[in-house]
């Protein structure tokens, strides 16, 4: 599918279906007539919807007209509600893009044009923008493992449409440039949707670091990846630990991208948890919902197509993206609750509960994250339930020592709407994971379990550093316009806009 910016009329602009995004606001629809034409049988049909109050503009309000043949160019004009002209924002032009595109592809519409709609002060560039990771990740499905019976139409292009050259004081170029940048960020994401969603009877620490090194080779990035004989070497303990109940391998992923010029640019440094499956080691998860399991490595899943946009849009920033990938499965061989393990670093760890796994592999990649020197790192990991019950599925969970750092997110992911909400980590809270046989233990017990899992994390790090805890947000329980049940690639977009403000590129 290709999306087109092009300076064109929409009454000759040959297309399957056209799109207008419809306030609701009376004195703009009767405006919106003005298109139309007076005393044309399409200007008729609107005109009679609007009085029968079968159009007002609703949000979520979806209207087809049929001009009379040969009144004008397009097959059929779809109208999108948005909603109170004072509640329009830029994710509403998401969602609303979302369902225009699936509404449209519903009519069997191959080529669809559209117009954008006015968002306050924001460019034709932003808006634009956020159109496009609303149409792209509205439309995305996992369905390679269904019998294909009837064949979805394919939307061949999307044109954004302009009567006079500019869109909100952007010119075509301008927003040309931005739509290929959203694109690029939206495909990325669905990289991480499938990684996610891909069942765990073929995803194994193995299939990660291939599918690693081959986005690393398409899209530029180094990928070095290491077995159990250089996780030994390099005494990465916790992967070892918890990987040791499975007959699959262990990996350590490392992804390094270099696009800053300068010698002294320390690197922003990505971890992600890779966990292909959990069933919770000997500590076993109820049968209920196991199955979710597989999408334990989303925080892997985040980091690789970060890496991947981040090189595709070729930032001048050097960016590190480590994964800790195992496999919790019991076993003869598996890990035991009572079990100390002494990480590279000197530091003990009890492991009180095998289901605590998502903090042990993480440790050893925050140690290794000190060899660069980072300007910041961050880490992300379906780490704890605890985050879901205090947060919901709505927003991620954020804690660190990177004040700075913790601001942009917040700022950031407000406007992409992947929105992350802080957590406190007070010292009386380290209490909790203090160990009588160890420097520390994996789990605190019932209270503040979000909270001692970072402070567990916290203790392997001596740099400024972010854990965002995504077990709420990795996966929806349900669709909606752009978010699909299942895997959702959270953080792929937050990341990426991070990286685009760090290296200063706009």
């Amino acid at each position: 599918m290709k999306i087109n910016v092009q300076k064109a009329n929409w009454k000759t602009f040959r297309t399957d279906s056209v799109v207008f995004f419809q306030p609701e606001d009376k004195k703009w629809l009767e405006n919106s007539l003005q298109y139309y034409g007076k005393n044309t049988p399409l200007h008729g049909q609107a005109s009679q919807m609007i009085a029968s109050g079968d159009m007002s503009g609703k949000k979520d309000e979806q209207i087809v007209l049929y001009p009379a043949s040969g009144e004008v160019t397009p097959k059929r004009i779809v109208l999108i509600g948005l909603g109170k002209p004072d509640k329009i924002s830029l994710e509403q032009v998401r969602r609303a893009a979302a369902r225009a595109v699936k509404k449209a592809q519903t009519l069997k519409s191959k080529t669809i044009a559209m117009y954008l709609p006015r968002v306050g002060k924001n460019s034709g560039e932003i808006v634009a923008a956020a159109a496009v990771e609303g149409i792209l990740l509205g439309l995305y499905k996992f369905d390679r493992f269904f019998k294909k019976e009837e064949p979805v139409t394919p939307i061949e292009t999307i044109t954004f449409l302009t009567d006079d050259g500019k869109i909100f004081g952007s010119t075509v170029a301008q927003v040309a440039k931005a739509v290929q940048r959203a694109e690029l960020i939206s495909q990325a994401t669905i990289f991480a949707r499938d990684m996610e969603n891909e069942p765990s009877n073929n995803k194994f620490p193995e299939t990660l670091a291939k599918w690693a090194s081959e986005a690393g080779r398409k899209s530029g990035f180094k990928v070095t990846a290491f077995g159990p004989a250089e996780l030994r070497k390099n005494k990465m303990v916790g992967i070892l630990a918890v990987n040791q109940g499975s007959v699959k391998e262990a990996r350590f992923i490392i992804m390094e991208y270099k696009g800053s010029k300068k010698a002294d640019s320390k690197p922003i440094v990505l971890v992600g948890k890779g966990i292909t499956f959990d069933t919770g080691g000997i500590s076993i998860k109820p049968a209920a919902g196991m199955g979710d399991m597989k999408s334990d490595m989303s925080g892997a899943a985040t980091v690789i197509a970060t890496l991947k946009a981040v090189a595709e849009l070729k930032l001048p920033i050097n960016v590190i993206g480590l994964v800790s990938s195992a496999e919790n499965m019991p076993s003869g061989s598996a890990t035991r609750p009572g079990d100390i393990i002494t990480y590279a670093n000197g530091l003990s760890a009890e492991i009180d509960n095998t289901d605590a796994e998502g903090r042990l592999v993480l440790a050893d990649a925050l140690i290794w994250a000190q060899k660069y020197n980072p300007k910041s790192v961050i880490d992300l990991a379906t780490l704890t339930g605890a985050c879901v019950v205090a947060l919901g599925h709505v927003t991620t969970g954020m804690m660190g020592t990177d004040e700075a750092m913790k601001k942009q997110l917040k700022k950031i992911g407000d406007e992409v709407y992947e929105r992350v909400c802080e957590l406190p980590i007070y010292e009386e809270y380290e209490e909790l994971i203090k160990s009588d046989v160890a420097d520390i233990k994996n789990v605190g017990g019932r209270w503040a379990g979000a909270i001692t899992a970072a402070l567990f994390l916290k203790r392997f790090t001596d740099y400024p550093w972010i854990h965002l805890d995504i077990a709420g947000t990795a996966r929806s329980e349900a669709a909606s316009d752009y978010i699909p049940k299942g895997g959702t690639g959270v953080a792929v977009r937050l990341l990426t806009h991070m990286l685009i403000e760090e290296s200063g590129k706009k």
